[in-house]
């Protein structure tokens, strides 16, 4: 009798969500970073000091960018079929116009019946 191997758990949404958000956090802390010392070194710290305007960049970018790659990564992989699955699937599905021939065809056959729909019509 064959043994059969551990089937993996997908991670949740809640855990998706998670890795999306921890994810866009550090690249956003890493771009506000470079942004915000490139802001301050033309233009200076302003009032409220060096790194109060530094800590504000590195923020506001870090939550941006969680926020959006937290959503991206559970839209991404809400899928039913997991995607190698789903390239196969897609791969065996007929295609819905087989040649050029047929696709004139069709057009064709779509110009005519609008032609005879705007003639009764009229």
């Amino acid at each position: 009798m064959a043994t059969r191997a551990p089937r993996v758990q997908e991670p949740s949404v809640w855990q998706k969500c998670e890795m999306g958000a921890l994810m866009g956090g550090g690249v956003g802390l890493t771009i506000g970073f470079i942004f915000g010392s490139y802001s301050i070194l033309r233009g200076g710290a302003g009032p409220r000091g060096l790194l109060a305007t530094l800590s504000q960049y590195m923020l506001s970018s870090a939550a941006t960018f969680s926020f959006f790659l937290a959503i991206g990564s559970v839209i991404r992989n809400d899928a039913l079929l997991p995607p190698h699955l789903q390239a196969a699937q897609m791969q065996f599905l007929p295609p819905l116009v087989r040649s050029k021939a047929e696709g004139a065809l069709l057009m064709r056959a779509r110009w005519d019946a609008e032609k005879a729909r705007r003639t009764t019509t009229a």
